[in-house]
């Protein structure tokens, strides 16, 4: 069982301002808070390392450039990894229009220097003040930020639940689908037609899609390119290289930033035939 995160005893619904943040280090030790829910919306900007949160019937992935928009009365869980540098604002209902349903919002580096300049303000502030100023110039241009897709759609449903249990817990998992169906006591046909109700995804695109989440988990944290390829089961580096850059090529210059890994990126797109000048 992994610590509660730090920030259980502050009550974002108890302040009447428009917004509040928080900010939360956590350099010796992974954090998960269980599922909860208050008033105020909360976006999660992952400044190094990586959280993931479930809300909705669905697992969110917070990588570089990109927060978690969770809406006001949305039940969700956290976790973050053991070294996540993490800041919180909670914005109050009707403050800013903002999606009504959760989602991955690419942020720019505008918004990260002010909600990180809001983080060292009190949790309440006049109307007039500077922090409020700051506030307002904050909701105004997120509100301007575009939507990522970075969500894998579990859903409620028993057989679904256990095997996306199953597979986050054991990604390296290579199971054919026929071999999910008889471990589900389903028939090939009745799982890929419950997988199609369920998720909108065949199993083959949904299975890849759990494991581009748990790959920008990884790749945030620091893990090098060549375990989080061996630790999803890819038989080479390049495989998964390529199956990175052709779903979340954007993040590739960000993600591969340790030493071995910009080494290693370099080595391959020395002999795959894409741009080296792509991020």
């Amino acid at each position: 069982m992994l610590p509660p995160l730090a920030n259980t005893l502050f009550d974002p619904d108890a302040t009447p301002c428009p917004a509040v943040a928080r900010h939360l280090d956590f350099v010796d030790y992974a954090a998960e808070v269980p599922v909860h829910t208050h008033r105020k919306g909360q976006l999660i900007i992952a400044l190094y390392g990586a959280v993931i949160c479930r809300a909705e019937n669905d697992i969110w992935i917070v990588p570089p450039d990109c927060a978690v928009w969770i809406p006001g009365g949305v039940p969700h869980s956290a976790k973050a990894t053991w070294n996540a540098h993490l800041n919180y604002l909670f914005i109050e209902p009707g403050a800013v229009a903002l999606p009504e349903r959760c989602c991955t919002l690419a942020i720019s580096s505008l918004i990260k220097e002010l909600v990180a300049r809001l983080t060292r303000e009190g949790v309440e502030y006049p109307p007039e003040s500077h922090p409020a100023r700051l506030t307002r110039v904050t909701l105004d241009e997120l509100a301007t930020m575009p939507q990522q897709k970075l969500s894998l759609p579990v859903s409620s449903h028993p057989k679904i639940r256990a095997m996306a249990d199953a597979l986050v817990s054991q990604p390296d998992d290579r199971s054919t689908f026929k071999a999910w169906a008889k471990r589900l006591a389903l028939s090939e046909r009745s799982l890929a037609r419950l997988m199609l109700r369920e998720t909108g995804l065949t199993f083959g695109r949904w299975r890849q899609q759990l494991q581009l989440i748990i790959a920008l988990r990884e790749l945030a944290s620091g893990v090098s390119v060549q375990n989080v390829a061996a630790n999803l089961g890819y038989e080479s580096v390049n495989a998964f290289i390529t199956m990175f850059k052709k779903n979340h090529g954007q993040y590739t210059r960000t993600l591969f930033c340790r030493t071995e890994n910009k080494r290693t990126l370099n080595r391959y797109l020395a002999t795959s035939g894409f741009p080296r000048n792509q991020r």
